[in-house]
């Protein structure tokens, strides 16, 4: 313990001993200055300075231009104005006669129209005017129609009688568009068996001072005996 004691005894002193020399030579100098009390002040150019009053006086007169200048007042809203429906007017009810003036009226009395014998020769014979006023002519047969023709229309347990029926002539000798006009008996169904079969008739069209009038109305009237066989065709 006591040479420990020694041992270190020996190294401080060698320490303190080292350090004093390093003293000596100014190796380790003591900060012996005064601490400093100025005030240190940035100083900023003038030229700075004096553009950025530049900028400050441009922004207060273009803000001041800005207040002064009067604000635009915006465009007046206009609403639309809502459109007036006008409601349409009401369709005229069809009336269930066909109105004629008096001349019409007059030409189409039966007593006005010429009879067969006062045409002239060769013309179809005029027996007077349809449901709509139209010159109705009596039909004349291209080729009659034949009894299977006519059979496969007919209604169960047919009676003997007739149908009447009007139509009106297109080309090739045939007939459409056609109306039932009368029949006996009445309630037999004749007539809608003439009209159903009458897609199959010849008929010749009218004809008048020689010329052929296609699309004028002819009367077709069919007979029907189940007395004795088959069915006789009339016009």
């Amino acid at each position: 313990m006591q040479r420990r004691a020694s041992g270190f005894a020996l190294a401080l002193g060698v320490n303190l001993l080292l350090l004093l020399v390093l003293w000596g030579l100014g190796v380790v100098a003591s900060d012996k200055r005064p601490r400093s009390t100025a005030i240190t002040i940035d100083l900023v150019p003038e030229s700075h300075s004096a553009a950025s009053t530049e900028t400050t006086k441009a922004v207060v007169r273009q803000t001041r231009t800005a207040i002064n200048q009067p604000t635009p007042k915006p465009p007046p809203i206009i609403l639309p104005v809502k459109p007036t429906i006008t409601p349409p007017a009401p369709a005229e009810k069809s009336q269930p006669w066909i109105e004629m003036s008096h001349d019409q009226l007059a030409s189409a009395d039966l007593r006005n129209i010429a009879s067969s014998g006062e045409g002239s020769a060769g013309d179809s014979e005029l027996v007077g005017r349809g449901p709509h006023g139209e010159l109705l002519f009596n039909a004349e047969w291209a080729r009659e129609p034949t009894d299977a023709e006519l059979s496969g229309y007919l209604p169960s347990n047919p009676p003997d009688g007739w149908g009447l029926v009007e139509c009106k002539t297109i080309a090739g000798d045939r007939v459409d568009d056609c109306i039932e006009l009368d029949q006996y008996p009445h309630g037999s169904h004749l007539a809608a068996a003439v009209r159903q079969a009458a897609w199959q008739f010849r008929v010749r069209p009218p004809r008048k001072g020689g010329r052929e009038l296609v699309g004028s109305w002819v009367r077709i009237r069919i007979d029907y005996s189940f007395s004795r066989s088959g069915s006789g065709a009339d016009d």
